[in-house]
C-alpha cells in the first residue's frame, strides 16, 4: 500500500510537473532568428536582438550566417539594412596593426529575440548581449591572461569616441543618406571596472580605439544608453533603463516583453516546423516601426530640430513594401500603435513639407513608386482607427500627386514627365537604346519605371478619391475617381499585358515582357504588374476578356517558363526570386496575385496555390525567405497567410480566405475579444475547403470584414483531400473589388 502511494505521488508530480511546463510554454520558443539567414539571391536576414519596435537593434556582424567570422557588433542600426552606428568588440593580445580590423571565429550561438550569446572559438573568449528599449548591455567573459581590451570605432568615417574617468564612455557618429542633410547618433556607457588604457588607432583621429582593462577583470559589463538628441541624454535614457550591472534582470526582463507580445496569437496543430516559420515570422513582424521618442523628447531630421512631444515618433518604414501587411497585421493587434506611427508620418509631412516615401530616421528616402502613404492611411481609416488628423493627411498626399514628381527615387516638384502625366493619363516611356531626356531621373540602374508608374498611382489617387469624399471635397472626389482609371491607358489588349507607351501615344514596341527592366516596371515585369490595379479588379478582368479570360490569364502566370536560363533571367531580374512560372513569391507586389482567384469563383486554387508556395518557400532553415525580408514586409505575409486569410486591397477592410495551416488560430484582440480560425483536419493533404461556418452560421463567402475580425468570433472550415469546387464559386459572393466597395464615398 505503501509503495503503491509512493509510485501515485511519484506520477502525480510528474503529471503535474509536465503540465506546468506545458502551460508555461512560451512561443518564443519557436522562434529561430537564423531561418533566412543565407539570401537566396538578395539580403539575408539578420538575427536582431531587440524589444518591439524600439531604437537599439543589435546583430553580429558578418557577411550571412554561413560567415565563421565576427567582425563586431554595433550598438544600434538606425534603419532597417542601413547605418549601422559604433561597432563594439571585446578583444585580447598585443597592440599591433592587426588588431584593429581582426574579426574571431564563433563557435555556438544563442539566438533569441532578447538575448544572444556566442563563444570564439579561437580565443575562447564569450560575448553576451540583451536590450532595453533606447539601451542595452553586453557581459563578456575572458578566458585568456592577455591584455584585454573593448575596441570601439565608427562605421560611416566621422565621430569621436572618448572616455570620462575610468569607467565611462561616450561618442557621437556622423551618418547620412546621399539624399538627406548628416545627422548624429550619440551614446553614453559604463563598464564595472577600471579602465586602464586608451589607444587611438592614428593620432588626431578618435574615431577608432582600444579601451584596455587589463588582464585580471575576467569578466565585464558594458551597459550603454543611445541617443539621436545628445551624450547627455543617451545618459538619462540609460539611467531610466538600466540602473544597476544586472544582466539577468534585464534580460528577464525583455523575455516578458516578448513573451506577451507572442502570447497575442496562439495557433493549435500543424508541424513544428510550421510553428517555428510562423513565430519568427511574428518576431520579424515587430523590428519597425521604430519609436525615437526619448522621454519625452525626439530628434526630427525632417527639420532639423528637437521636439518635445508626450506621443511616440516612429520612424523606419519602407511603407512600398509595408503597406500590404505589415501596417495591416498592427490596425488588428495594436491600433493604438498603428495609429501612433500614421501620425509620425502626418507630423514628417508637417516639418518637412512633404508626405514621406520610406520616411527613415535622416528623413524621406524617396525609393520605390506609388503614393502608398495615401493608401495606408485610407485603410486605418475604413478600419475606425480615428485619432489622427485626416484633413492633415489628405492634405500632404493631394501635395505627393498633384504637387510633387512621380520618378521613382526622386524628391521635388513635379517635372514634365509629371506635367505628361497629368494631361494625358500615364507616365510616358523610353524606347529601347532611347537616351533620358529628363535631368530629374538620375538614378541610371532605376529609370523611369513608365507602366509601374502609371498603375501604382492610379491606385493611390483612388484611395484620395475616398478620402476626400469622407472630407466632401467634390471636385476632388471626381478628380481623382478619374485618375484612378488610368492604369487602363497602359493595357494593350491585343498582347494581353500592362504596357509601355511613348510621349505619342505609341506601344513601345521590340521588348519581351519577361525581361522588362526598370525602364518600365518597378522590380518585377509585366507579368507581375498586370495583377497590379488591386483597386478595381473587376475593371482589370475587363480588359482581359471578363471572369474566365482573367483566371487563364492567372493560371497561365503560374506555368509561363523564362524564355532563357535561370543565371540570365535573374541577371536582369534579380528581385525576382521565388519563381513558379513567371510568379514571383520573393517580392511584395505578387503577395495579393494567389488571392484573386477568390475573385474569379475558383477559391480551390487560391487554396492550392497558397498551401504550395507556404510549404516550398517558407521553411525553417537558413533558406527560408525566398527574398529581401524587408523588416517585417514578408513576414507579415507569412503570418496572415498561415493563419489561412489576407486582404488584397488595403483600403477595403475585407479578408480572402485561403488555406490555414495550423488546425486553430486564436488572435487575442485587443478589445478583450478572440477570434478563432478553426481548420477542422487541416495538413499537408486536406488543404481544400469543404464547407464554412462564421459564428455557427453557413458560410459560403470566400472572405469576410475586418468588422467581422474586430468583433471575435470564429470561423470554421471543414477541410479535405479534394477541391470543393462549388464552395465560394458563386461570382455574387466572391470580395467585392475595390471601385465597387465604397464605405466612405457618399
Amino acid at each position: 500500500m505503501f509503495f503503491f502511494a509512493k509510485k501515485f505521488w511519484a506520477c502525480s508530480l510528474l503529471f503535474f510537473s509536465l503540465y506546468t511546463s506545458a502551460q508555461n510554454k512560451s512561443n518564443l520558443d519557436y522562434v529561430d532568428p537564423t531561418i533566412g539567414g543565407v539570401g537566396v539571391i538578395l539580403e539575408p536576414t539578420r538575427p536582431t536582438v531587440h524589444l518591439p519596435n524600439s531604437m537599439v537593434r543589435v546583430f553580429p556582424n558578418r557577411l550571412d550566417h554561413l560567415d565563421d567570422q565576427i567582425s563586431n557588433f554595433q550598438l544600434t542600426i538606425t534603419s532597417h539594412r542601413l547605418f549601422k552606428v559604433f561597432a563594439f568588440m571585446p578583444v585580447s593580445g598585443g597592440v599591433n596593426p592587426a588588431i584593429w580590423n581582426q574579426s574571431f571565429e564563433n563557435g555556438p550561438e544563442v539566438l533569441q529575440p532578447y538575448y544572444y550569446k556566442t563563444t570564439f572559438e579561437d580565443a575562447g573568449n564569450s560575448i553576451e548581449f540583451t536590450p532595453q528599449e533606447r539601451s542595452g548591455i553586453f557581459k563578456v567573459q575572458f578566458t585568456d591572461t592577455q591584455d584585454h581590451y573593448l575596441r570601439m570605432g565608427t562605421y560611416n568615417g566621422k565621430g569621436e569616441i572618448s572616455t570620462k574617468g575610468k569607467r565611462i564612455i561616450t561618442g557621437t557618429e556622423v551618418f547620412a543618406s546621399e539624399l538627406n542633410a548628416p545627422m548624429k547618433a550619440y551614446f553614453y556607457a559604463e563598464i564595472d571596472t577600471d579602465i586602464t588604457d586608451i589607444k587611438y588607432k592614428t593620432d588626431g583621429d578618435k574615431n577608432h580605439v582600444l579601451i584596455g582593462i587589463g588582464n585580471s577583470q575576467k569578466e565585464v559589463a558594458f551597459k550603454y544608453g543611445v541617443s539621436y538628441i545628445s551624450i547627455k541624454q543617451a545618459k538619462e535614457n540609460l539611467k531610466k533603463e538600466i540602473s544597476e550591472f544586472d544582466f539577468e534582470k534585464v534580460k528577464t526582463n525583455a523575455f516578458n516583453v516578448w513573451d506577451k507580445a507572442f502570447s497575442q496569437i496562439n495557433v493549435k496543430g500543424g508541424t513544428l516546423a510550421q510553428k517555428r516559420v510562423f513565430y519568427t515570422s511574428f518576431y520579424r513582424s515587430y523590428e519597425r516601426m521604430v519609436n525615437i521618442n526619448e522621454y519625452g523628447k525626439y530628434y526630427s531630421n525632417f527639420d532639423k530640430s528637437i521636439h518635445k512631444s508626450k506621443e511616440p515618433f516612429y520612424v523606419d518604414n519602407w511603407i512600398w513594401d509595408n503597406y500590404i501587411a505589415l501596417e495591416p497585421l498592427h490596425m488588428i493587434l495594436n491600433p493604438v500603435m498603428a495609429t501612433d506611427r500614421i501620425k509620425s508620418y502626418i507630423k514628417m509631412y508637417e516639418q518637412g513639407g512633404s508626405m514621406p516615401s520610406f520616411a527613415l530616421i535622416f528623413g524621406d528616402w524617396p525609393a520605390m513608386t506609388g503614393n502608398f502613404a495615401a493608401v495606408w492611411m485610407l485603410d486605418a481609416w475604413t478600419k475606425g482607427l480615428r485619432d489622427f488628423d485626416l484633413e492633415k493627411a489628405y492634405e500632404g498626399g493631394r501635395k505627393n500627386a498633384l504637387d510633387a514628381t512621380l520618378i521613382p527615387w526622386a524628391n521635388g516638384p513635379k517635372t514634365e514627365l509629371d506635367d505628361f502625366y497629368n494631361e494625358n493619363g500615364y507616365f510616358p516611356a523610353l524606347h529601347p537604346g532611347e537616351e533620358e531626356t529628363v535631368k530629374e531621373v538620375s538614378m541610371p540602374w532605376e529609370r523611369r519605371q513608365a507602366v509601374s508608374v502609371t498603375i501604382e498611382n492610379s491606385y493611390s489617387d483612388w484611395s484620395l478619391a475616398q478620402i476626400a469624399a469622407e472630407l466632401n471635397k467634390k471636385d476632388d472626389t471626381n478628380l481623382f475617381l478619374d485618375r484612378a482609371g488610368n492604369y487602363k491607358n497602359v493595357f494593350r489588349a491585343d498582347k494581353g499585358f500592362m504596357w509601355a507607351k511613348d510621349k505619342n501615344g505609341a506601344w513601345v514596341e521590340d521588348y519581351d515582357p519577361r525581361f522588362a527592366d526598370r525602364m518600365y516596371f518597378t522590380e518585377n515585369n509585366a507579368y507581375t504588374y498586370n495583377w497590379s490595379p488591386k483597386h478595381d479588379l473587376s475593371g482589370l478582368f475587363e480588359l482581359m476578356g471578363g471572369t474566365k479570360g482573367a483566371e487563364a490569364t492567372l493560371d497561365q502566370l503560374f506555368r509561363e517558363g523564362l524564355g532563357t536560363s535561370k543565371w540570365k533571367f535573374w541577371a536582369e531580374q534579380p528581385d525576382s526570386s521565388g519563381l513558379v512560372g513567371q510568379f514571383v513569391m520573393g517580392n511584395e507586389p505578387s503577395f495579393h496575385i494567389p488571392y484573386i482567384y477568390n475573385y474569379l469563383g475558383a477559391p480551390w486554387k487560391t487554396q492550392k496555390r497558397m498551401r504550395m508556395l507556404l510549404d516550398t518557400f517558407f521553411t525553417d532553415n537558413l533558406f527560408g525567405i525566398p527574398g529581401d525580408e524587408d523588416g517585417g514586409g514578408m513576414s507579415s505575409y507569412v503570418l496572415f497567410s498561415m493563419m489561412g486569410f489576407f486582404q488584397v486591397t488595403p483600403g477595403v477592410p475585407v479578408y480572402t480566405i485561403a488555406s490555414p495551416v495550423f488546425e486553430e488560430s486564436t488572435i487575442e484582440l485587443p478589445n478583450g475579444k478572440q477570434f478563432t480560425v478553426i481548420a477542422e483536419g487541416s495538413s499537408k493533404e486536406n488543404k481544400y475547403i469543404q464547407s464554412a461556418t462564421l459564428n455557427g452560421k453557413e458560410w459560403n463567402k470566400p472572405w469576410f470584414s475586418h468588422t467581422d475580425l474586430i468583433a471575435g468570433g470564429t470561423l470554421q472550415l471543414i477541410m479535405g483531400a479534394q477541391p470543393n469546387k462549388q464552395w465560394g464559386s458563386d461570382l455574387k459572393d466572391a470580395p467585392p473589388s475595390a471601385i465597387e466597395y465604397t464605405p466612405i464615398l457618399k
